[in-house]
């Protein structure tokens, strides 16, 4: 791998990353007051799941963003589907915001709804430009519409 692709791949994944660490800002308080104190569904996971699951999933959203990118910019489609990913990256963000930092699991739902859709749409342009790529984002759409479903209960049990 040339230096010029290494730098880019560093940066995607370091770009994915980013969303997660905005994200823990506003996760990491809220869990042991007003998180522990919400009624969870039956199949929640336990706490401990989340931060593996979620590093693994922005590692292989870096990984297929830079599969794309090294198509080059200057395409137009390429440029299209980065700005759709970054979309749904700024999206994912802005849930554990709703979700946690204003502790309010409806916006959440209608977050997580739109992230959903982003991230389909994302896939979507990423195939026509790279099929790796979009088979890198199965785990991520899985565990959203997982995510989509605990939301969905956390919202109704609370």
């Amino acid at each position: 791998m040339s230096t010029k692709h290494f730098l880019k791949l560093v940066v995607a994944i370091g770009a994915s990353l980013s969303a997660g660490i905005i994200g823990s800002v506003f996760t990491a308080p809220a869990i042991p007051g007003w998180y522990a104190g919400l009624v969870r569904p039956a199949l929640n996971p336990p706490s401990w799941v989340f931060g593996p699951v979620w590093t693994t999933l922005y590692v292989l959203m870096g990984i297929a963003a830079f599969l794309v990118w090294r198509n080059g910019w200057e395409r137009k489609e390429v440029r299209a589907a980065l700005e759709v990913f970054g979309l749904q990256l700024l999206l994912n963000a802005s849930w554990s915001v709703v979700f946690f930092g204003l502790q309010s699991p409806g916006w959440a739902l209608v977050n997580i709804i739109a992230l959903w859709f982003a991230i389909v749409w994302t896939m979507v342009l990423f195939y026509t430009i790279s099929r790796p790529a979009t088979y890198l984002l199965v785990p991520y759409i899985l565990w959203v519409s997982f995510a989509t479903y605990l939301n969905y209960a956390l919202w109704i049990l609370n």
